[in-house]
């Protein structure tokens, strides 16, 4: 199924994962996708490693989503893909099964001799416009979405610029915007009128991490350069142990910053739908026990009519 016709009809519901890094992690990722299955959501996007580093890992797990009958997203960057490595790539997945894909640029990857961030994708195309331009022309039948960054990419020089960029994936045959972290909903509304401005009309799906402990959620928001409002800071301060706290202390304020952290999601799920967005995208993190309550406590699935 098309991920974009689904969105002309109505919001949807999708989950994110990611392969696992061991070798024996694939069995507990498709048990714990049999926790996600039974909601029934309109699509279960894959990560992709930059480079192919887990290809084939991604390629599994795809494979296991389509074969249980639920609709499968592929991400797929520029780092280190050259053309035809791009087609045979491409084609590998579609044999699968797999018709969505979410063409990214990528996060460049270290030098391994200095340590620093490289400034180019070492393969034949730097941005994700140019990628999904190629695509579109080689691979016309499949649907493709973009990234999109309500408070912007964190290397964009400004908003207005990053607006720029998105303009050009849609231009290019991007069909909807898989929206990146962000817990601002008045951001996500200044944005999307920007984007309106801009000549964007595509469905915007936003992106949501599960606020299940304090410093992953710290460490995700900053890096991508997101603010954290008020709410969030306030469970933040509030749930932090105090130096020299005993093991016990720690996992007690760990097991209420939890439950706090899954109540503020919820209401940024709902917070979200009231806005108007196209669809919730929910960050799986491989942790489907969590996520299968924060969505049975939004009743986000009742919605809809697949559900």
């Amino acid at each position: 199924m098309r991920i974009a016709d689904v969105l002309k009809q109505r919001m949807t519901l999708s989950f994110e994962v990611f392969p696992p890094k061991e070798d024996d992690g694939i069995p507990k990722l498709q048990n714990e996708l049999k926790e996600l299955f039974r909601f029934n959501p309109d699509f279960i996007s894959c990560t992709y490693g930059a480079g192919g580093t887990n290809v084939g890992k991604s390629k599994e797990i795809c494979k296991y989503i389509t074969d249980n009958k639920i609709t499968c997203m592929s991400h797929f960057t520029c780092i280190g893909n050259k053309k035809q490595e791009i087609l045979e790539i491409i084609k590998s997945y579609i044999d699968l099964g797999i018709e969505n894909f979410l063409p990214m640029r990528g996060d460049f990857p270290k030098d391994p001799e200095t340590g620093k961030l490289k400034t180019t994708t070492g393969g034949d195309f730097e941005h994700a416009n140019y990628l999904i331009s190629f695509l579109k022309k080689n691979f016309p039948k499949i649907s493709m979405s973009c990234a999109g960054y309500v408070e912007k990419h964190l290397l964009a020089p400004s908003l207005e610029s990053d607006i720029a960029f998105l303009k050009a994936k849609q231009d290019a045959g991007a069909e909807f915007i898989m929206l990146q972290l962000c817990h601002d909903i008045d951001a996500f509304s200044r944005f999307r009128e920007k984007c309106c401005k801009a000549g964007i009309h595509l469905p915007m799906v936003m992106g949501l991490m599960p606020v299940l402990s304090r410093d992953p959620i710290i460490n995700m928001t900053v890096s991508n350069g997101c603010s954290i409002p008020p709410e969030l800071a306030a469970i933040i301060g509030k749930y932090t142990p105090v130096r020299g706290a005993s093991e016990a202390v720690v996992k007690e304020v760990a097991a209420d910053f939890k439950k706090a952290g899954m109540e503020y999601t919820v209401k940024s799920l709902w917070a979200y739908m009231a806005a108007g967005v196209d669809g919730i995208h929910l960050y799986a993190l491989n942790k489907a026990a969590d996520v299968a309550k924060i969505v049975i406590d939004s009743g986000i699935q009742l919605q809809g009519p697949a559900r």
